[in-house]
């Protein structure tokens, strides 16, 4: 009597427990990808804290931490996706675990759904993390309608979505295991100060903001800049909109992008 074998879709959703209990027993990528932004969030309210600000036309009272939550959720987004991702699989391809799994019955598409539902996880668990220390820690002003969550909803897991098949491409390029962070780390770092994290996006020199614009994080601070700052806000953005369309088309060619360059490149195995 032969024994069936597990499907694509049931092995892929035990992988997902596999590769969150793997995440939560490595130090570094529980400081680096879950708790930077968060600590990020702390260090730069408290840091930079004015009290309570308020602003002449605006029917509510700001405080910093409302300036500098849609930075950090955005930041989460690209160190869940790109950074986690990119360098987790750089070291798996270099340290042989990959090509263990191609002489198992396991599929690309099982692993793949082990990996995306551990960012999808630990992403939306930090999200939420972020928000309710933004909120409770330093009393952040948050969205007060449906359609606005839904916009959060939404620029949060399509980001998701677009930064983490970025990772999974930008993986094959580190040449060892060792060489995994010195090379996928300093490029998301440098995103980050020029997409309107570390620094005000409004406030960049012009040809910054165009290099900026080629990239998803920068659309994706600016979905979370839409919901989270008042509306009269908007004026600072380039032509003085939120431009939430071109936020999903943006982050929407970026998913194609990554996809398609995930699929010629992804390999068990390291190439010679």
């Amino acid at each position: 009597m032969q024994t069936k074998l597990p499907g694509t879709l049931e092995v892929g959703f035990k992988r997902i427990g596999y590769e969150l209990k793997n995440y939560l027993r490595t130090p570094d990528a529980l400081f680096f990808n879950f708790f930077f932004p968060i600590l990020m969030l702390v260090i730069f309210t408290v840091a930079f804290s004015q009290g309570e600000l308020d602003f002449p036309g605006l029917d509510r009272t700001l405080v910093s931490a409302d300036f500098y939550l849609p930075a950090m959720l955005a930041m989460g987004v690209l160190v869940s996706g790109t950074q986690n991702l990119g360098i987790d699989i750089a070291i798996e391809r270099h340290d042989g675990t990959l090509r263990r799994l191609s002489g198992t019955p396991i599929s690309v598409v099982s692993y793949f759904i082990g990996k995306f539902g551990q960012v999808l996880i630990s992403g939306t668990a930090q999200a939420l993390f972020l928000i309710a220390v933004a909120k409770f820690g330093f009393g952040a002003n948050l969205p007060t309608t449906a359609e606005a969550w839904l916009t959060v909803a939404w620029v949060f897991y399509l980001g998701l979505i677009a930064t983490s098949v970025l990772g999974i491409a930008i993986s094959s390029l580190p040449r060892s295991a060792k060489s995994a962070n010195s090379v996928i780390l300093p490029p998301v770092l440098i995103l980050q100060f020029i997409s309107g994290v570390y620094l005000a996006f409004a406030d960049l020199p012009g040809w910054l903001q165009n290099i900026a614009s080629i990239f998803p994080l920068k659309w994706i601070a600016q979905g979370f800049r839409a919901t989270f700052f008042p509306d009269e806000f908007k004026v600072a953005e380039l032509g003085g909109a939120w431009n939430l369309d071109q936020v999903a088309i943006a982050l929407g060619i970026w998913v194609v992008i990554g996809t398609t360059a995930t699929l010629l490149s992804f390999r068990w195995t390291r190439r010679a």
